[in-house]
């Protein structure tokens, strides 16, 4: 069910591009992803960023002045790496990694502004996601699966925010944030773990 209503917002996203001024663009570059654990109790940890990828391909439709909507689809790789639990003599660091692969559909809406050459972009919307396979490694020894074997929901739903500056010959430099709302922990009462990704990287739109 939940697979079909990613497809089903992705296919209302670019069909949505028939029907106004559109181009069309691909975006790729770097994730810094990390996973956020909070308890009931009002606890926290966070994992270490690790390194991954990202690759998306997205409609712009012209909606106003200066105003886009981008529907696209994307290939995410999140994860983390393992947190540093106390401090001083008692510190101790957590070599686990954990890599993630999501296909996910965001829905942004985009404002340009003008400036030199370009345009400053910023934008935010919605993203649904579902995921692919899950990486697990620790103390030299890795194991891959499917989400459903690592005890981890496969669906994932959140908001992005990005910005950056496209050139008039469509060449574009961007960073995002992406904030994970859905929890990833499945059949785990007392934990809310939650994706957070840092995204830099470079596209083109036509």
């Amino acid at each position: 069910m939940k697979r079909n209503l990613l497809l089903l917002a992705a296919a209302l996203g670019f069909a949505s591009a028939s029907y106004a001024q559109t181009s069309y663009g691909l975006k790729a570059g770097v994730n810094f992803p990390k996973i956020s654990i909070t308890g009931d109790n009002g606890g926290s940890i966070n994992g270490k960023a690790s390194t991954n990828f990202y690759i998306t391909g997205y409609a712009d439709v012209n909606i106003a002045h200066n105003l886009s909507i981008q529907p696209g689809l994307s290939l995410q790789g999140k994860g983390s790496k393992g947190a540093t639990f106390g401090s001083g003599e008692e510190e101790v660091q957590d070599d686990s990694k954990m890599s993630l692969m999501y296909l996910e559909v965001p829905v942004n809406f985009v404002y340009y502004i003008p400036a030199g050459s370009g345009n400053v972009f910023l934008g935010a919307g919605p993203y649904a996601a579902y995921g692919l396979s899950a990486k697990f490694s620790e103390d030299g020894a890795s194991e891959s699966g499917s989400f459903d074997d690592s005890g981890l929901n496969a669906f994932d739903a959140g908001l992005n925010f990005l910005g950056g500056y496209k050139l008039a010959n469509g060449f574009l430099i961007n960073a995002g944030y992406g904030l994970g709302l859905a929890n990833m922990a499945k059949e785990v009462e007392g934990f809310s773990v939650k994706n957070r990704v840092l995204s830099v990287g470079i596209g083109f739109q036509f």
